[in-house]
């Protein structure tokens, strides 16, 4: 039996499978991340053993989390990560393997879904993807010739942190950053902006109706859209075409089949979609680009669940 654990910024979500990727229970909560991991943990703890009684199996079964980075995924810490400010060296595997008496792993939530996704998604067939986590925060898992890429000291595919402009919303501790403009938080923060600037010009839109914009968030700015709100689709567009940057970057840098996005890729669909292609068409070399198809996650809204369950399984060791 397979217990995994997905950590984000936003909720956590706790699934059962015994054979993947078929799951027999999923429950999640709001991970409330600026109170700090005692809350989470103690909601993980509950999670895991209602599953257990609700599937049958209180006894043999293995536990594998899945979390933003940085972390230590050999001694099992999360290290304050930007979307888990207070989450300081977390020991989240000795936590568990000492509740529950079994084995727990830890991985990189982007290497996760790059492994989960080419086992049974978007990446199958493919040797050279690169798998982007669009949450609460923004990173990639990177599977090269075949293997999951690391790094020197497993800090690969951080590409949150990359600056995109010198000046703009901040991400991952830094202004401009593809963090600050392509997750979710950095669009609630140039949404915010943008909202502030058409209540200033005297422009209509159903954002302005929240007169708490510092609470704005993303999910905000797509209903907004959805109802044919300009502005939001307009902060959209604006993420869309900050992203096609990111884009065209791992495309001339690695050279990829396939780049497969998860999170508000699959909410935002098209409005999000159409200017990130159009703008990594016009920045990427064309011969990469050309070779390279971007698409949503195919394992869609469970991709968080089933990358969870991967690292349980130990997929997240594996080589084609």
């Amino acid at each position: 039996m397979l217990v995994g654990v997905d950590i984000g910024g936003t909720k956590t979500a706790v699934t059962i499978a015994e054979e993947l990727p078929r799951i027999l229970f999923r429950d999640e909560f709001p991970t409330q991340p600026d109170q700090g991991p005692e809350h989470a943990l103690q909601k993980i703890h509950e999670l895991i053993e209602c599953g257990l009684e609700r599937v049958g199996n209180l006894s043999s079964f293995r536990i594998g989390v899945s979390c933003g980075g940085p972390l230590d995924r050999l001694r099992g810490v999360i290290q304050s990560p930007p979307n888990l400010p207070n989450w300081n060296d977390v020991r989240i595997k000795d936590i568990l393997e000492e509740r529950f008496h079994v084995p727990c792993l830890i991985e990189n939530d982007a290497n996760a879904g790059a492994v989960a996704e080419h086992r049974y998604g978007a990446g199958q067939g493919c040797q050279n993807i690169v798998f982007l986590t669009m949450g609460t925060g923004f990173g990639a898992g990177l599977i090269l010739n075949g293997e999951l890429y690391r790094g020197a000291n497993e800090l690969a595919g951080e590409v949150g942190h990359l600056r995109l402009t010198e000046t703009g919303p901040v991400g991952y501790g830094k202004a401009g950053s593809v963090e600050g403009w392509a997750s979710g938080r950095g669009m609630a923060l140039h949404g915010a902006d943008a909202v502030t600037a058409a209540i200033e010009s005297g422009a209509h839109t159903l954002l302005s109706e929240d007169h708490h914009l510092q609470q704005l968030t993303a999910q905000m700015i797509g209903d907004a859209a959805a109802q044919g709100d300009a502005i939001a689709q307009q902060i959209i567009r604006t993420t869309g075409e900050r992203l096609g940057e990111t884009l065209a970057i791992l495309v001339d840098l690695l050279n990829p089949e396939r780049i497969i996005i998860g999170g508000l890729a699959l909410r935002l669909g098209d409005l999000l979609f159409d200017p990130a292609l159009n703008s990594m068409r016009r920045e990427a070399l064309p011969q990469s680009g050309k070779t390279c198809v971007v698409v949503r996650a195919g394992l869609g809204k469970h991709i968080g669940d089933i990358s969870a369950l991967c690292v349980a399984a130990g997929l997240t060791n594996w080589r084609a």
